[in-house]
């Protein structure tokens, strides 16, 4: 199947959205073919663990995360020249690491300092809520958005080695780009706006808070009553 055809774009406004629960609720409205227990909403922590939260509400799903980490490039942290999951599955953007200088030697070291953190993450937040079994199961994967989309890359294919039934990506924003190519690796996709003067996420948000782990722990715990009231 051609990209164009298992790829859903909305719109390609940057007017922003109040917060994630809108964005949220606009995603879920797009996904009620999904509605019911035999798909799982996977968010990618912290931002995309509240659209998660929220969606499995609205589409009486069951909702879980998946622990993704970017690997930073040198001197500048917030770029990512890819990411790792809790099991070890990374990504590389290989012209990204290339243009910043991230060699080999370089990228271990960062994936060993960001599995570091991810194992500290499996022990506060697995407890709570303890990992769902993705095989057989319809997957809906999301985040309050993406930009270079590695994180993304990296938890959609930890995803597939699980063997779901079929990946959905949904997403309120990203960059045209990156939304073309994650949309390869997903059976759909969709993504709420994917504006050409993409910048930084939070320009997408009139309110974009810090979610701290208080937060996301209120989530997990939120949902481990809703499996357990099952």
């Amino acid at each position: 199947m051609a990209i164009k055809d298992k790829l859903r774009i909305l719109s390609t406004s940057g007017e922003p959205f109040t917060c994630r629960v809108e964005a949220a609720q606009l995603l879920a409205a797009e996904l009620e073919k999904y509605r019911g227990h035999k798909t799982a909403i996977v968010g990618i922590p912290r931002g995309g663990v509240v659209i998660a939260c929220e969606m499995a509400k609205i589409l009486s799903a069951d909702m879980d995360m998946i622990l993704a980490h970017k690997l930073g490039a040198p001197y500048n942290s917030e770029l990512a020249v890819g990411a790792v999951c809790e099991d070890g599955t990374h990504f590389v953007n290989e012209s990204i690491a290339k243009h910043v200088g991230a060699d080999e030697k370089y990228i271990n070291q960062e994936k060993a300092v960001q599995l570091k953190e991810i194992a500290r993450r499996v022990g506060l937040y697995r407890g709570i809520l303890p990992k769902m079994p993705l095989a057989g199961r319809i997957v809906i994967a999301t985040d309050d958005g993406v930009a270079t989309g590695a994180t993304m890359q990296a938890a959609l294919w930890a995803i597939r080695k699980e063997s779901p039934a079929a990946i959905i990506l949904a997403v309120p924003v990203g960059p045209p780009d990156t939304i073309q190519r994650l949309a390869m690796d997903a059976d759909e996709t969709v993504c709420l706006k994917t504006p050409f003067d993409f910048m930084a996420l939070g320009r997408f948000y009139l309110e974009f808070e810090q979610v701290e782990d208080e937060m996301m722990m209120a989530i997990l715990e939120e949902e481990s009553r809703r499996r357990n009231a099952q």
